[in-house]
């Protein structure tokens, strides 16, 4: 259940990144949900050896690549998804910005019940 409202979180917030940011396209909500999934998997297995081997540059730019890192992820994904277009580094960096805001605060409203042992 975690999985599935984490999912529609994160769909809900790149749906508000596609109304906010100019530069980030999606087809059809079909494609928002395919997109968030792609989003979600490449965020699980390739952002933390990402992040791992680009740490001191994120030290030495105390902390501001991360954005970028971020944005490259978010451009990952779209190459990924058919239907999901974004217009630059520039717009994914934003949209990643966005996206994350948005999922951050939808997680605070909506938790999943907690199992209790």
């Amino acid at each position: 259940m975690k999985l599935i409202v984490h999912w529609l979180i994160n769909a809900a917030a790149l749906y508000a990144a596609t109304r906010v940011v100019p530069g980030v396209h999606v087809q059809d909500a079909e494609t928002l949900v395919v997109a968030a999934a792609v989003i979600g998997l490449v965020n699980a297995i390739i952002r933390p050896i990402l992040r791992l081997i680009t740490l001191p540059i994120t030290v030495l730019t105390l902390g501001l690549f991360y954005f970028v890192l971020n944005g490259l992820m978010l451009l990952l994904a779209a190459r990924l998804t058919r239907g999901f277009e974004l217009d630059g580094l520039p717009s994914a960096v934003v949209g990643a910005i966005v996206i994350g805001i948005v999922a951050t605060i939808l997680h605070l409203f909506v938790r999943p019940d907690k199992k209790k042992d």
